[in-house]
């Protein structure tokens, strides 16, 4: 069944940052929603490519070697087995394609990792 799905009206939602939530399924991905705000944990996904869709806001993904720096309507492709520190000085709201089995905080396992649940 197709639905339309209005981020803005998904982003009002939800309120705490670095808790995505899924959206949509595509194949065998979910589309999530995220708002971030400060700075994440470095991480990676041994198994698993993200990709970050800025909708709103600026992000920072910081990598060991250099620094991306991601807009409103800019994506980056972060690949498996990239270690990366998500940073996000104002909140930022982004969309992320992911396969469902993609943890949150990759292999790292701590008190910022959740499970993503749908709304």
């Amino acid at each position: 069944m197709s639905d339309v799905i209005n981020l803005a009206n998904k982003f009002n939602l939800f309120q705490e940052p670095w808790h995505p939530k899924i959206v949509g399924k595509l194949n065998d991905s979910y589309v999530k929603l995220a708002k971030l705000k400060g700075e994440f944990v470095w991480h990676h996904h041994d198994n698993e490519d993200e990709l970050f869709l800025v909708v709103k806001g600026t992000l920072v993904i910081k990598l060991r070697d250099r620094d991306l720096t991601i807009h409103e309507g800019e994506f980056a492709i972060i690949p498996k087995g990239v270690e990366h520190l998500p940073v996000a000085e104002e909140e930022v709201q982004v969309l992320l394609l992911e396969p469902k089995s993609t943890s949150n905080t990759g292999n790292v396992q701590n008190e910022r990792t959740v499970e993503a649940e749908w709304i």
